[in-house]
Formats: C-alpha cells, sequence, structure tokens
C-alpha cells in the first residue's frame, strides 16, 4: 500500500530564528494524533526533494558527501495516529523521496517493540509517530572510501536538525535517540544487513512547552 503525501509549503508562521531558539528535546508526549500535513511535512524536512531530477540527479532538502544520499528513512506509525487525511493504518512505512509518499512494509503498531528495542525508552511509546533513519554505508564508501563513513554521520546530524526544526516550528516536540540495540531494531524494521539503523525520533505534541525569548540575551 503506497500513500501519496501533500505537497510541501509554508504552513508556520515561526521564524527560522525563533525555531532555533526554541529547539529542545521532548521526551513526554500527549496522546493527540498528528494531522497528516504534519506527516508530510515532516518527512519532507528529512529527506523531500528540493529540485527535480537533472542529468539523473534530484537534490534533497540535507545536504550529502558528493549527494550520494546514503539514507533511508522509515516511519513507524501508531494505532490512530494520524488524523485530517487518508485513512492510515498502523505499521512501518518506508518515506519514498522522488514521489513524496509513504510505502507500507510492516502492519501492525510497532511503538512498544520499536521502544523494548531501545533500552524501555518510553517517549517511543508515547509518540504517535517515530522517524528511524538507516543508513547503507556503502552507497557513500564506495566513493570517498572509509572516510565516507564520517560523512554519513554528518549527514545524519543535518537530517536530524532539519526534523528538529521543523517539529519545533509545527509546535511539535522530539528526541534524538541513539541509545539502542541495533540488531533489535533491524529485527523489528525487518532490515537488511547492509542496512543500519543510526536515528530514532518519536514525534508528537509535548506534553510541556516553555516558549524561549530573545529578550533573555
Amino acid at each position: 500500500m503506497k500513500i501519496k503525501l501533500l505537497l510541501p509549503r509554508k504552513i508556520t508562521n515561526m521564524s527560522l530564528e525563533e525555531a532555533i531558539l526554541n529547539r529542545s528535546s521532548k521526551r513526554s508526549f500527549k496522546k493527540d494524533p498528528l494531522k497528516f500535513e504534519h506527516l508530510s511535512i515532516i518527512l519532507w524536512s528529512a529527506q523531500g526533494l528540493v529540485e527535480s531530477k537533472k542529468q539523473g540527479l534530484a537534490k534533497r532538502v540535507a545536504p550529502s558527501a558528493g549527494a550520494t544520499y546514503p539514507f533511508e528513512v522509515f516511519v513507524a506509525i501508531g494505532e490512530n495516529s494520524i488524523c485530517e487525511g487518508p485513512q492510515i493504518i498502523s505499521g512501518i512505512y518506508k518515506y519514498i523521496s522522488e514521489e513524496h509518499s509513504i510505502k507500507l512494509k510492516l502492519e501492525g503498531d510497532k511503538r512498544d517493540d520499536l521502544a523494548r528495542a531501545a533500552y524501555s525508552q518510553n517517549s517511543i511509546v508515547q509518540a504517535p509517530i517515530s522517524i528511524i533513519l538507516v543508513a547503507k554505508y556503502e552507497i557513500t564508501t564506495q566513493v570517498y572510501g572509509d572516510r565516507g563513513i564520517r560523512y554519513v554521520h554528518f549527514e545524519a546530524g543535518h537530517i536530524g536538525q532539519n526534523i528538529y526544526l521543523m517539529a519545533t516550528a509545527l509546535g511539535l516536540g522530539t528526541v534524538a535517540i541513539g541509545a539502542f540495540d541495533d540488531d533489535a531494531v533491524s529485527e523489528v524494521l525487518h532490515l537488511e544487513k547492509e542496512e543500519k539503523p543510526l536515528y530514532i525520533f518519536p514525534i508528537g505534541f509535548p506534553k510541556s512547552i516553555s516558549k524561549r525569548s530573545f529578550d533573555l540575551f
């Protein structure tokens, strides 16, 4: 099953400066579902396209060494976690950048399994969705050798900051999770041997928001 996402557009009134100022990690989330537009724009902010294909290459929102783009983006969606859009059943979905769509990979709410794989971090269970960044190192290392490993890790940070800032601008929260059992996460997602999970980002409405002001300076 494949679902076409809403095309990206300006939907927030928060400036980049305000998003940077108010970016912080949130670990406790309300049960409220996300809007379909939230899901669409957050996935675009992670690995969406900013240029159409030219000479066989499509540029994405996050910088990548040599435009190799070694990352796949998966999203774990809970039961009744998306509203104001098409019906989306719970499961693990893969984001397809070129089509700006998601494709169902595994059916069923996998948040509990994913949380256990991340040493029982409850934020994954609470949040309606979690984005998982998965790298294929060979895509970059075949161009840059062992130094490509470093470039892949740089790119994970670029993508992660995009997710943080977009979530902040939408009034949502997230936290970057790197503490998990790699093999257990791979098993939950049914990953291939060459696919390595690097980051998990639970995303939802935070239980508490404290807005910062530039007046503090």
